[in-house]
């Protein structure tokens, strides 16, 4: 089936966080402006229509006419199975597998289980925001390991950093974020092995958030962190098809733990969680039936983000942007403007009225710089640059 990306869906009325929370948008300090003009491309789901065997999932599951309490059958197990084997080429067990309503809330859990108040938890800004809640909300240290930026925007690892930070006392937990949100790297098989073998050597546990492993570029190739080792009992990685098939609003998070120990503490802690029969017949249908749509959504990705890099090289030249190598976010630097954060921000917020995300939500190291979401149709971002475009014209 051959599926239109450019075609633009009515989300407003549909309880959408980015179309209906303007009210929420607004406390949150995102923006002071809120209207029916407004582009919300600032938070990392879809505003593409999802697979056509999810939906012929889904409307079965509503034919059956009763949502009542779920079990977790056979076959979602071995979707799982099957889906990162034939992909990724990697082995995983059922006994491996326990389900969490979400990423973010399985890191808290990780947190809470595995480290004690006080203890440090390596991250590597600039990151997704909530690791950083999900340590000092918890009341943990965050250790930064700050990922190092060259002249060209590209992003590598400090390992002599990293080591140091590992063999302090405190440390106990390092999250890794690959494909990293939001700078966009694929860690290698060389920088994954040698973060797991400090880790193992320190005794540090890995917590690894790989929910954008599916959604990499035409050239790249994703690696789960788990198989770069022949011990991977210190590694526990977060998968969801959340990102890759746009169902966030489905909560469906599936954690590995091979370490059976690390498993019963993890879900002591985190207690009994049950899925709703959406959930479940969403994951089956899309791990069993739904590569041929990620194979036209990567594609589409792709043209989406080179269309980017063309528009900001012939319009807003002195923005610094590169092509990641994961997700669908773009990082972009602003500083050759010469302008304070604030005045880019009004520009881009409340005069172009797009939504973006600023840089310094994911740490000091990304003050400068806007992070935006780009699966939506491309008219739609099309339209949203030709906006900013416009209200940085007088300066390029």
């Amino acid at each position: 089936m051959k599926y239109n990306f450019d075609e633009i869906v009515n989300r407003r009325g549909t309880y959408s966080v980015k179309w209906d929370g303007g009210e929420f948008i607004k406390r949150a300090g995102l923006t002071k402006r809120y209207d029916e003009e407004t582009l919300p491309l600032f938070t990392a789901d879809m505003d593409l229509p999802v697979p056509q065997p999810l939906l012929d999932a889904l409307h079965k599951t509503v034919d059956n006419r009763i949502f009542g309490y779920s079990i977790f059958p056979n076959e979602y197990y071995e979707a799982i199975q099957y889906w990162f084997k034939k992909r990724h080429d990697w082995e995983i067990k059922k006994e491996e597998i326990i389900y969490s309503p979400g990423t973010v809330h399985a890191l808290n859990i990780a947190v809470r289980a595995f480290t004690e108040p006080g203890d440090g938890v390596i991250i590597q800004r600039p990151v997704y925001p909530p690791f950083t809640r999900a340590i000092e909300g918890n009341g943990r240290q965050v250790v930064n390991n700050a990922l190092i930026c060259d002249d060209e925007g590209y992003y590598s690892i400090d390992f002599k950093d990293f080591e140091a930070k590992a063999k302090e006392e405190k440390t106990k937990l390092f999250i890794l974020c690959n494909p990293h949100n939001p700078i966009g790297r694929v860690f290698n098989r060389e920088e994954l092995k040698k973060l797991a073998d400090i880790c193992v050597q320190n005794g540090v546990l890995i917590i690894a958030d790989e929910i954008h492993g599916d959604l990499i570029r035409r050239h790249q190739t994703f690696i789960p962190i788990a198989k770069v080792t022949d011990n991977n009992d210190h590694i526990i990685t977060c998968t969801a098809i959340n990102k890759t098939f746009n169902v966030a609003g489905l909560h469906c998070t599936n954690v590995i733990i091979p370490n059976q120990a690390h498993k019963k503490t993890f879900s002591k802690e985190m207690g009994m969680q049950m899925a709703s029969p959406f959930t479940i017949s969403a994951l089956i249908a899309v791990y069993n039936e739904g590569e041929d749509w990620l194979e036209q959504l990567k594609e589409y990705i792709d043209g989406t983000m080179e269309f980017v890099q063309r528009f900001l090289a012939e319009k807003m030249p002195k923005v610094k942007v590169r092509i990641p190598e994961g997700t669908y976010v773009m990082w972009m630097d602003f500083s050759a403007y010469g302008i304070s954060p604030k005045e880019v921000h009004d520009r881009i917020y409340n005069k172009a009225n797009v939504i973006l995300e600023d840089g310094s939500m994911f740490g000091d190291e990304g003050v400068n710089y806007q992070r935006i979401c780009i699966p939506s149709p491309r008219p739609m971002i099309k339209e949203a640059f030709e906006r900013i475009a416009r209200e940085f014209e007088e300066l390029n």
